[in-house]
């Protein structure tokens, strides 16, 4: 393949990216989805407490984390998340929350566990858990069906009779959970089972089912096992959830912030305000100094940009991404970044045309040294927002992942737009307007 032939595929390359970007970011107001900063919310810090006397476990906490997770997805939450803080802290977010009183009552009490008979749970509600029980046991992803409406089923037994339930492994490698009851709980459970053979019974935390075994035998001593194709990790939070019935911590919120849209709305129009004001400030000077590779530069931060947003709105269709006040200021560092690109390339390229090469000698030799500094001054850039995202939670993850996506973006765009225009201006019309691009004239013959 000859230069000429690379340039063009390059260009091809670049453009075709270009365009599925544009595609994606349309409708631009809901292309990308927005965080809790932007968009309103609730923002909650819950600490544990442990019982007088009692010290806070890791246990306990994987407890509470299980119990407040499936409170948020009960919530009906888009964007919710729950991130363990610390070593006693859950950081709760809860983006397009109206109902923050409500919500912050929902997430402080107390877990409820249950028995319930599977006879007894109504048809269209069974047939619905049933095929996403049987999903989940095949390792499938499915919607998980909504919580059980109370009063709708038969609850037999509660979750404080749960004394512990810990994973064992059997003869053969299976792995069980044995759990063991009080003595109440141990007789109720005893005459359920002993009527109930070959019947379901479900283990409903907060109306969500999370498993529903058969009794295989009557159980009159309270020491239950319950079998299945478990994973280590699956029979782990199953135990996790029989023993938060009685859970031995309380949650009490530290620290709360309920965040208004219109808050969120104005915050967000002052930060691309201040944004457009930046980038006109850099265009308007890339033009003044570099003339018409200044105008160049217009073009590669407009395919940069495009770049970026587009790759943000895909990952906004999977739900891997929410962009805040944080992401929008890590955008637009690395619109600064992705200029400073374009400034090593033109500079190099006027200094060895000063120096007496050829206008078309100079565009490939001075555009492969600039890349090599750009890209080493990224991979610092790189490595130090990846630390931050490894570390950071919430928005500040947000800032991190921007400008990683904008540093890749930007070598992207460097080495198959800006250089490759370069290139091509150098071998035809550079050397007959050397004016136009900031060069005396001969300097570039």
């Amino acid at each position: 393949m000859d230069p000429k032939q690379q340039n063009a595929l390059a260009l091809a390359l670049i453009g075709t990216l270009a365009v599925v970007s544009a595609w994606l970011l349309w409708p631009l107001s809901t292309s990308i989805d927005k965080g809790l900063d932007i968009q309103g919310g609730l923002s909650v810090i819950l600490t544990a407490k442990p019982m007088p006397g009692q010290t806070l476990t890791a246990e306990q906490m994987d407890r509470a984390e299980t119990i407040i997770t499936n409170r948020v997805n009960g919530l009906g939450v888009s964007e919710a998340s729950v991130q363990r803080q610390g070593t006693d802290s859950l950081l709760v977010q809860l983006p397009g929350i109206k109902d923050a009183e409500g919500a912050l009552k929902a997430l402080g009490s107390t877990g409820r566990l249950e028995f319930v008979d599977w006879a007894s749970v109504p048809a269209s509600e069974k047939a619905d858990w049933d095929a996403y029980l049987t999903a989940a046991n095949q390792g499938k992803a499915t919607d998980r069906p909504k919580p059980l409406v109370e009063g709708t089923y038969e609850s037999f037994l509660g979750g404080e009779t749960v004394k512990n339930a810990v994973v064992s492994t059997r003869e053969g490698g299976q792995i069980v959970v044995n759990v063991e009851m009080d003595s109440a709980g141990a007789k109720i459970w005893g005459d359920y089972t002993t009527k109930s053979v070959g019947k379901q019974v479900a283990i409903v935390l907060d109306g969500v089912v999370q498993s529903a075994p058969t009794v295989n035998e009557p159980i009159l001593d309270g020491s239950t096992q319950i079998s299945g194709s478990f994973t280590a990790e699956e029979a782990k939070q199953l135990a996790a959830v029989l023993e938060s019935g009685a859970l031995p911590v309380t949650l009490e919120a530290s620290e709360s912030r309920v965040v208004g849209p219109t808050l969120g709305a104005q915050s967000l129009q002052q930060g691309l305000i201040a944004g457009l004001v930046g980038l006109g400030v850099v265009c308007a000077f890339m033009a003044l100094f570099y003339r018409g590779f200044g105008v160049l530069s217009w073009v590669s931060l407009a395919v940069f940009s495009v770049l970026e947003l587009g790759i943000l709105a895909l990952l906004s269709r999977f739900n891997m991404f929410a962009l805040s006040l944080p992401g929008v200021a890590g955008i637009v560092l690395s619109i600064g970044i992705a200029a400073d690109s374009s400034i090593l390339m033109f500079e190099r390229f006027k200094e060895e045309v000063r120096m007496g090469k050829t206008a078309r000698s100079a565009s490939r030799s001075s555009t492969r040294h600039a890349l090599g500094t750009s890209i080493t001054a990224d991979f610092v850039t790189f490595i130090s927002a990846l630390v931050i995202w490894s570390v950071a939670i919430g928005p500040v993850k947000g800032f991190a992942f921007t400008l990683m996506l904008g540093i890749v973006c930007d070598l992207t765009v460097a080495i198959l737009f800006t250089r490759t225009i370069i290139i091509m201006l150098a071998e035809s019309v550079v050397s007959k307007m050397p004016g136009i691009f900031g060069l005396r004239a001969g300097d570039a013959s």
